[in-house]
């Protein structure tokens, strides 16, 4: 804590990207404002981001373009050039975003502690909060809550869905079947990051044999489109698939009304932690206990610890912490007995009802 801080009138908060780190974000601003209801928030954020976002309560957004290069700067300069805030909260440790908080006029700007501030992070920042042993990526942004004052809690979350996005899915997955909801995003950012299309669709048969709808969800893109259709050849079962039909809002509304999701490390696993339905992650590059799906951790399934011990020839434990394994091929150490396992883990504990059939 940074002595006897006060309230702060008004705060800037800078985390840029991406989805996933954005909606941790949104527990610690959350948390915040329930013990600091005065404070004006501010947050500098990317565009792609604001989507999701949009709406927020009590949070006013200022959008940096990082492809707009110079111009991106000077635009975010040029917005908040009327502005000094009581403090900035600087958790992103890219030069990019370094760089952006030097448009930010700020008495104290706070970023993470010398262990952590990378790419010289810990130049632009004139305070930071308490070092952490191996945090959750999460649990390292509430730290920036505790370092102004506000006591740790068990982290919540009100999302900005918009009752228009509730009820487009609910509409449009009542219509393609009245059966409970069960949905696989399949892809990552990055293809290897992605299990094989084959234990997707035997895990989407085993699931429509255990009487849930299954939906496939995901974004526009090349790489998704193709692991859907590919998805869907494989698979038995009538799948509903949503790939690139969605907006972020309207994909959260289906994750609120899912069952339960099954993902690996992507934007929409921890999107579907903040609407409160459980996650089956999937890992082999990251370690989950840093970026796995807050509340689910014991629905992971990960062969990260026996991979990065097998190639840095060094127990988990003396790795840095977040340290990635590296590999086009690692997600195929996931099998479906292990994901089938999680499954019926998950289901003992939320839906019985469906083992007992």
């Amino acid at each position: 804590m940074l002595g006897q801080l006060t309230a702060p009138k008004n705060l800037c908060l800078l985390r840029l990207s991406a989805i996933g780190d954005v909606c941790h974000a949104v527990a610690m601003v959350q948390q915040i404002q329930r013990f600091y209801p005065q404070t004006k928030i501010t947050w500098v954020i990317g565009k792609v981001e604001a989507n999701l976002l949009q709406g927020l309560p009590q949070v006013k957004f200022v959008i940096f373009d990082k492809k707009a290069g110079l111009k991106g700067y000077r635009d975010l300069r040029a917005e908040l050039a009327d502005q000094k805030f009581d403090v900035l909260l600087h958790m992103q440790v890219a030069l990019r975003a370094s760089l952006a908080s030097c448009c930010i006029k700020a008495k104290v700007k706070i970023g993470f502690d010398r262990k952590r501030a990378k790419e010289g992070q810990w130049l632009f920042t004139n305070h930071q909060i308490a070092p952490q042993h191996q945090p959750h990526v999460l649990d390292g942004f509430i730290g920036f809550a505790e370092a102004i004052g506000v006591p740790s809690e068990s982290p919540s979350w009100q999302m900005p869905i918009g009752d228009e996005n509730e009820l487009w899915a609910s509409e449009r997955l009542s219509l393609a079947s009245d059966k409970p909801i069960a949905v696989i995003s399949p892809a990552a950012s990055k293809a290897e990051r992605n299990w094989h299309a084959e234990g997707y669709a035997k895990m989407a048969d085993y699931l429509t044999g255990l009487g849930f709808q299954v939906v496939i969800c995901g974004g526009p893109t090349t790489l998704e489109t193709l692991l859907a259709t590919e998805i869907i050849s494989l698979s038995q079962s009538n799948l509903v698939n949503l790939v690139g039909q969605t907006n972020l809002k309207q994909l959260l509304g289906v994750l609120k009304i899912a069952h339960l999701v099954i993902a690996p490390d992507t934007g929409p696993a921890h999107m579907a932690v903040t609407v409160g339905t459980p996650v089956i992650g999937l890992y082999a590059h990251s370690n989950p206990c840093r970026t796995g799906p807050y509340l689910y951790q014991n629905y992971v399934v990960s062969c990260y610890q026996h991979t990065a011990q097998e190639q840095y020839r060094q127990p988990l434990e003396q790795l840095p912490w977040g340290i990635r394994a590296k590999g086009s091929d690692l997600m195929n150490g996931i099998t479906f007995s292990q994901v089938k396992e999680k499954l019926h883990l998950l289901l003992d504990e939320h839906y019985p009802e469906f083992l007992l059939k």
